[in-house]
Formats: structure tokens, sequence, C-alpha cells
């Protein structure tokens, strides 16, 4: 008797729900079983409902010879993972809003503290040579300036 560590589908349609069982090799996709190993729901409400196995009795099912498939495989490597931290736990939607507005926070009062510096435009204006020589020509020369004080 070969036994297989594999998901059993339950559920409604568009809305699935797994139990990871264990069960004999030949046995039809969602019938008689050995014993459950946990659940898995894709489409959990709560990230931390999401997957829910019993490590303990997986490993000993496998030490005894079951077989796991792909995907049950998959699943529990994802587990193990999380409880090592390797994978941070799935946060929950109100979580992850409450730290991007955390973030957000801090951000603008980084900005608010910081001085906003512009850069100035310099203010010397483009003229013709014409204006130039005119503008010249207007300012009183030194020695315009002596004659008019000797007369």
């Amino acid at each position: 008797m070969a036994l297989k560590i594999r998901l059993q589908r339950h559920g409604t349609s568009h809305r699935p729900f797994y139990r990871m069982v264990v069960t004999e090799a030949n046995a039809r996709r969602d019938g008689r079983f050995v014993e459950l190993l946990g659940t898995y729901e894709p489409q959990a409400s709560r990230p931390e409902n999401e997957l829910n196995l019993k490590i303990d009795r997986i490993d000993y099912w496998k030490s005894v010879g079951a077989k796991t498939t792909d995907t049950a495989e998959s699943l529990l490597r994802r587990a193990r993972r999380e409880i090592d931290g390797v994978i941070p736990k799935a946060k929950s939607k109100k979580e992850k809003k409450k730290v991007e507005e955390a973030v957000e926070e801090v951000v603008a009062v980084e900005e608010a503290e910081e001085p906003i510096v512009e850069a100035k435009e310099s203010t010397t204006e483009a003229c013709s040579i014409a204006e130039a020589d005119s503008t010249e020509s207007e300012a009183p020369d030194a020695s315009t300036e002596e004659a008019s004080k000797e007369s």
C-alpha cells in the first residue's frame, strides 16, 4: 500500500478550499483518507488563516514512506520558511495600510524639516549693443566732470 500526501479540493466554484491529507495512492482525489494534516485556503480573508499544517505529522508520514505531490511539497516548504522567519508572514490589508500611512507621515515630517532651496535665476538681462552704448554715453565721464568743475 503506497501512501501519498496530497490535497483534497473542497469549497465552492471560484472559492476553493483544500485539505492536505494522507491517503492511499490509488484512492480518489476527494475520497477516503488516512489522516488530515492541515488546510490551505488561497482566498482567505486573513493571511494567517491561509495555510495551517501539522508539520510534525507530515514529517512522521514522510518518515514511514509517504510521498508528497509537487503542490503539497511546495506548500510544505512555504510553511517551513514562514516558521523559520525566512519569509515574513503575510500582513492583512489593514496592517499594510497602517504601515503605508506611517511611512507617509515620516516622509512628510522629513520634507517639512528640510529647508527648501530653489535655484535663483541670474538677474542679468541681455541687451543689444546699441543699448549698451547709450547707457555708457549717459554715464558721466570723469573727464567731463573735471571740465565742468573748472569752468
